[in-house]
């Protein structure tokens, strides 16, 4: 029981890090758009997708390569995510999983491997599962992305809908990252449970570099940072 006692403070500790972490961020995202790359990624797609439209003849065709190159790192990562679930998922049916493995602290007993395992297997399928969506949201922008404006009665609609399709996809892509750097710490966690908080410290202090900026910010006027976050909010989803 004594050696149960750090996986019962630090694990969860680690995990409530990395969710606080991202609840930040997904308030940075909604409401200071200009402050983290997914918001200003996600403004710049929306004027990408405005300027492929207005001219399909001569944009089309970059316009599809872009988003099938997308499509391509979409299936790259659902391929690998699934690859790792089912070898995940041989080691829990193998019997084997732990034994030599070293540890320094932590549960020793068959349950928490299988729990540990099954932690890392969700991981995998939930990135294997976000990573499709984002296929299926890219595969449509890619047919919606070329139909002509000069046909369409309320052509701001239809370019707005194919904005918030690209968008979509994006954040699903995004999301099976995440669910793939979720899988770091909890790799770790086979080892004991410091080196499994230690890597969410770790793992949060790099994700706060990678998903903030401030450049973009700074050359905004704080009256249009405003307008831009509004609109942003309006199309989020």
């Amino acid at each position: 029981m004594e050696q149960q006692v750090l996986d019962f403070t630090l694990v969860p500790a680690g995990i409530l890090i990395m969710v606080a972490y991202h609840i930040w961020l997904l308030y940075r995202i909604t409401n200071h758009p200009t402050k983290t790359v997914i918001g200003i990624n996600a403004i710049n797609r929306r004027f990408w997708v405005q300027a492929m439209m207005e001219d399909t003849s001569k944009n089309g065709v970059l316009a599809v390569q872009t988003l099938r190159n997308n499509i391509m790192a979409s299936t790259l990562l659902a391929s690998t995510s699934i690859m790792l679930s089912s070898m995940i998922a041989v080691l829990m049916t193998s019997g084997h999983t732990g034994r030599t493995i070293t540890f320094v602290y932590g549960d020793h007993s068959k349950l928490g491997f299988s729990i540990k395992f099954f932690s890392i297997l969700v991981c995998f399928l939930v990135a294997f599962l976000f990573n499709v969506q984002s296929i299926r949201y890219y595969s449509h922008a890619s047919i919606l992305i070329n139909v002509p404006l000069k046909k369409i009665p309320t052509p701001d609609g239809i370019t707005t809908y194919v904005a918030r399709t690209v968008n979509r996809g994006s954040y699903f892509w995004s999301l099976g990252l995440r669910a793939f750097y979720f899988s770091f710490p909890i790799f770790l966690w086979i080892f004991g449970p410091i080196p499994m908080f230690l890597c969410c410290l770790v793992l949060v202090f790099l994700l706060y570099f990678l998903d903030v900026t401030f450049e973009f910010a700074c050359a905004a006027d704080p009256e249009d940072e405003e307008n831009v976050a509004a609109n942003h909010t309006a199309h989020i989803v």
